[in-house]
């Protein structure tokens, strides 16, 4: 049995950076590709706060039950998407693995299990402050 999201998620480290960088935004689309094969097997579970676009309902819709793939959440985040207080959670079977938190169209954070992928994040986003 899977233990509890609460503890797991009291165990990840995480990075919190700016999700605007001059005239960028951070897209989700953006972190998935940053984040490679760590992500590409994960099961997503998507919630929003507000609601911005049509693709947003469709992800909650999508990820509700079992949850989407990778490739699908990818799919629906692409061309440009700004989100506004979202969070998606990637999981490995019944296990939390990764968690993308987007405040206010303002800043991200990433929190994840294994260390190594807020490594790999930090080159690209050199704001990025430790949680």
């Amino acid at each position: 049995m899977s233990r509890d999201i609460a503890a797991v998620e009291a165990e990840m480290k995480g990075i919190r950076f700016r999700a605007w960088h001059g005239e960028h935004y951070v897209t989700l689309a953006e972190l998935l590709v940053r984040l490679g094969s760590f992500v590409l097997d994960l099961t997503w579970r998507v919630e929003f706060d507000e609601i911005v676009d049509p693709r947003c309902a469709e992800m909650e819709r999508r990820s509700a039950d079992v949850g989407m793939d990778t490739l699908t959440l990818l799919s629906l985040t692409t061309p440009f998407l700004q989100l506004i207080d979202a969070e998606a959670r990637g999981f490995a079977g019944d296990e939390l693995m990764v968690v993308l938190t987007e405040f206010d169209s303002s800043s991200w954070d990433v929190r994840a299990v294994d260390e190594r992928v807020l490594s790999d994040l930090r080159p690209h986003y050199p704001d990025a402050e430790a949680l």
